[in-house]
């Protein structure tokens, strides 16, 4: 007999304290961006445009994202910490990936791979290593003046021009 277990309530959001909101927010625009990449992708869009945005992206958000979870998060746990170990490997396997998109602006098989690991990466931050933070080692007086500073977000869109993952084919073929 197979038993088929059904959630009878929709799952709620996970409640974040207010100093850990601004990383989750970043992650928010991460997941867009391997969504943008993945529209990229499936578009046809010239493989050159998207790893310019992620570029782009890369540096403007994600790199001050990752030092600052470095900086301020990853240090409250104990040293050595698995899940820490596991987001800064990953953290240097999707600089090593943007590297070799400035290398080969090109290549559809790296942005993939990026978009793959960057979910991956965003989807255990939030899932794992935030919750072990939050339930098991949080103060919520340490990052008090530190949450000040974290909200301050920009979305990095403002600045940049091509849209490449809203056009519609008909565009698309007109702007090549």
């Amino acid at each position: 007999m197979i038993m088929v277990y059904r959630r009878t309530e929709p799952a709620s959001p996970i409640r974040r304290h207010p100093s850990i909101v601004p990383f989750s927010r970043d992650h928010h625009f991460g997941l867009l961006l391997s969504w943008k990449i993945r529209q990229g992708i499936k578009n046809h869009i010239d493989g050159e445009r998207i790893s310019d945005y992620v570029i782009y992206f890369f540096e403007k958000a994600l790199a001050p994202h990752f030092r600052l979870e470095e900086e301020q998060l990853f240090p409250l746990f104990a040293e050595g910490h698995a899940g820490c170990q596991q987001a800064l490997r990953e953290h240097t396997q999707l600089e090593f990936l943007v590297n070799e998109l400035r290398r080969d602006k090109t290549g559809n098989v790296i942005l993939q791979a990026f978009a793959d690991l960057l979910e991956k990466h965003i989807r255990f931050e939030e899932r794992i290593l935030f919750n072990q933070l939050q339930t098991e080692i949080y103060d919520p007086h340490i990052t008090e003046d530190r949450s000040q500073h974290l909200t301050k977000e920009e979305d990095p869109d403002l600045n940049w021009e091509d849209h490449f993952w809203t056009a519609s084919p008909e565009k698309r073929r007109r702007n090549k």
